[in-house]
Formats: structure tokens, C-alpha cells, sequence
């Protein structure tokens, strides 16, 4: 089994499970679970981990039909390098879907995604890129496939405290025509999540090569989109379905942009008394007598 690719890896572990030992199942539920921390994992440490020996660990793996341990942490590791496409989500999700409603899985799942990415999120790293933003002569923010929308988000709510905020995207000009200007002075914030579009990452990578700074909101630090960044913050998106889960990144990027705003507090002010004004000017939003 050692040659068969990673979904037939998932599913062979949801296959065995009735027939695994009590200890066995306690790591195949850790794994089904938490693969990517799993991946970097010593059999001991994982043992320890699920409260299992470590021999348990390697009869486990002989038991997924592994010649040992090693071969099977590849295997995660390959896991989280190529991640799974669409139809295999769909596949391995059906299980989440079936056990309870849609709406019920999939808020809970978003919640869970909120909270590792509260355990995850490096604090200090958070603060680095604050002071980056603001140092930053311009900055570039590109989040391209589904992560346009978040990227267009925090485009959007910077843009009304900044002035020097491009968000690049799909459109008349390349990519890379929209980063023509780029220097050392600038800085880059890469959004992305797995499956990772090739294009974010080799903006990145042209970025640094520019000598910009370079930020990437993403959901592991072996993300592609990370080892081209100087500040990564990790939000945790694991999908409760084919549907890529962006609330945990969007909660990142509101606290983001909070962080922007508390600096600039007399500037906010002053642009939503004017934006106020046009608005009901323009009549953008519908303003009731009275409100």
C-alpha cells in the first residue's frame, strides 16, 4: 500500500477502524483529525500524544499495511504537501454531512476552526506585520481563486484608512504587470488555502526576489504561500465539505484591519464624517427618516 495515493490513505484508515484495537482507534481518530500535526510526529511523541505506546503506533502502521512508522508519516506528510482535490473532499466529507445537518456540521466545524486558529496564531508575529503595514511605502494584497473574496475584503476596509493600498487580481492586466512597480520599500500580503493558487505563490516569490516584505495569511507554515514570507499568520481552514471554510481567515483579517484602525483612529473618524456625507448625498445606502 506503500505506492497508493493519499485519499486511499484516509480511506483505508475509515475502512480498518471497526476491526482496529482500542488503541489503534484512539490514533486513527487522531489522525483522521489532525493529519497535519500528526505528520511531524516521532511514533513516541504520537503515542503520548493519544495515551498509546509507541509499539501500538508502529502496529498500527504495519496494520494500514506500512512496512513501518517512517513510511506511513511520508505518507501524511505527502498528505499535506498535495492536500486533496474537490472530489475527494466531497468523498471524505460525506461522513460530517450524514452524521448531523449540513448547517449543524458545518457551524461547528467553523467554530473549531476558529478556535485552533486562536491556539495557532503567533501573537508576535501578528504585532510584525501591523508595524510593517505601516511602514510599508505600498502595499499589495493579492488573494486570487476563493480567496479573492477575503482579499478584496481587507482591500476594501484598508483602503478607507490607507492610501496606498492595491489589491491585484485576475482583470485586463497580468499579475504581474499590476506588481511592475514593486520595490524594497513595499509589502506584499499573500492570502491563500489549500488547494493554493500557483499564481499567489509566484507573486510571492517575485516579490522577494523585488526585496519587498512579505506577508502571507494562510493555514500552515508548510504552506507554499509561507516559505516565500517573512511574517505568516496561520488560520486554520479545514473544509467541512468541498465549500473552502474562510471564516477563520476572515476573522484574522477583521482583527487586521482593527488593529490598522485603532492607529489611525482621528483619520477613520474624519473619512467616515465625509463618507457619511456622500453616502446620503448619492444616496448609496437607503436612508429611512428618522435613522
Amino acid at each position: 500500500m506503500e505506492d497508493v495515493n493519499n485519499i486511499d490513505l484516509m480511506r483505508t484508515i475509515q475502512i480498518k477502524f471497526p476491526r482496529l484495537s482500542k488503541g489503534q482507534k484512539l490514533i486513527a481518530e487522531y489522525i483522521l483529525k489532525h493529519y497535519d500535526k500528526a505528520a511531524f510526529m516521532t511514533a513516541a511523541k504520537l503515542g503520548v500524544s493519544v495515551g498509546v505506546s509507541e509499539s501500538t503506533v508502529v502496529r498500527f502502521a504495519n496494520e494500514l499495511g506500512f512496512s513501518g512508522y517512517p513510511k506511513l508519516q511520508k505518507a501524511l506528510q505527502e498528505l499535506i504537501k498535495n492536500k486533496l482535490t474537490t472530489v475527494q473532499r466531497i468523498e471524505l466529507s460525506n461522513d460530517i454531512v450524514s452524521q448531523e445537518s449540513p448547517l449543524k456540521g458545518v457551524l461547528k466545524s467553523d467554530m473549531e476552526n476558529i478556535r485552533a486558529t486562536l491556539e495557532k496564531i503567533n501573537h508576535k508575529t501578528f504585532d510584525d506585520l501591523i508595524n510593517s503595514i505601516f511602514k510599508a511605502k505600498k502595499i499589495y494584497i493579492i488573494g486570487l481563486r476563493s480567496s479573492t473574496a477575503i482579499a478584496d475584503f481587507l482591500g476594501f476596509y484598508l483602503n478607507l484608512i490607507l492610501d496606498n493600498v492595491k489589491v491585484v487580481g485576475y482583470g485586463i492586466s497580468d499579475i504581474f504587470e499590476q506588481m511592475i512597480n514593486l520595490t524594497e520599500d513595499d509589502l506584499v500580503i499573500g492570502i491563500g488555502f489549500p488547494r493554493y493558487a500557483a499564481r499567489t505563490i509566484e507573486s510571492l516569490t517575485f516579490a522577494k526576489s523585488r526585496g519587498a516584505e512579505v506577508a502571507a495569511i494562510t493555514d500552515s507554515l508548510l504552506s507554499p504561500l509561507a516559505s516565500a514570507a517573512d511574517y505568516t499568520l496561520i488560520a486554520q481552514s479545514n473544509m467541512a465539505s468541498f465549500v473552502d471554510s474562510l471564516v477563520a481567515p476572515l476573522s484574522v483579517i477583521n482583527a487586521l484591519i482593527v488593529s490598522v484602525g485603532l492607529k489611525e483612529k482621528e483619520k477613520i473618524s474624519s473619512t467616515f464624517a465625509d463618507l457619511e456625507n456622500i453616502w446620503q448625498e448619492y444616496q448609496v445606502y437607503s436612508f429611512r427618516e428618522g435613522n
